[in-house]
């Protein structure tokens, strides 16, 4: 009896009806696919920017990453990594990032399994304000 070869298991894409995967109870579609898309203008906090880049990881949307990035610190392009899977984010912590401030903070941890492996990024992320909108700066990753 012969094997046959499968692909790699993958996640359903993500549809405007999916549950958003940036974890707040929304469909992605009325969430952070807004953001992505530009029909929602942009995020009014530097937390739902940290939670909107987190699920154009999720989705692979190199635009909007680049589109968020500070010019100053913006990569020529994203690399996603094909055989990494997002599989959810935790808010820890953010200071500033509202209407009334120019910088902020979002430290956060993104579950992932890569190779079939389980894992965890923790990152302390700063963003600032670029003419008016905010975009994410640089981080600090954590153990």
């Amino acid at each position: 009896m012969s094997r046959r070869k499968t692909r790699p298991r993958t996640s359903p894409a993500v549809t405007a009806d999916s549950p958003c995967p940036c974890g707040l109870d929304a469909a992605y579609g009325a969430c952070c696919g807004r953001l992505h898309s530009g029909t929602a203008g942009t995020a009014p906090t530097a937390e739902l920017l940290m939670r909107s880049r987190y699920s154009a990881f999720v989705v692979r949307d190199e635009a909007y990453l680049l589109r968020t990035w500070a010019p100053e610190t913006r990569p020529g392009e994203v690399g996603f990594d094909p055989a990494l899977r997002w599989t959810g984010l935790e808010i820890q912590e953010t200071t500033d990032g509202t209407a009334f401030h120019q910088h902020g903070t979002v430290t956060f941890a993104a579950g992932y399994v890569h190779g079939g492996e389980p894992g965890a990024m923790r990152e302390r992320s700063r963003f600032a304000r670029h003419e008016g909108a905010w975009v994410y700066v640089d981080g600090d990753v954590t153990e």
